[in-house]
């Protein structure tokens, strides 16, 4: 899986890595792929909305250690 752009939000609570992300995703090419990753539990379920609501596809979720990761697919 070839990543186009990486965002680390680490830190950031709800909304902050939703708002981030869509901010990312604007500036990229369609079907290119972002990278997510985020230390809110809460961003799992959040990510998932998001996806459904825009469009975008939500290729990959993981936990690794303390941080969730998100595989999102521009539209």
């Amino acid at each position: 899986m070839q990543i186009h752009k990486e965002l680390d939000t680490r830190g950031l609570n709800c909304p902050l890595p939703i708002l981030k992300a869509k901010k990312s995703l604007n500036e990229m090419q369609s079907g290119e792929l972002l990278r997510v990753v985020s230390t809110d539990a809460g961003s799992v379920r959040d990510f998932q909305a998001f996806a459904r609501q825009t469009g975008n596809a939500l290729v990959e979720q993981q936990t690794v250690g303390s941080d969730f990761i998100h595989v999102l697919r521009r539209r």
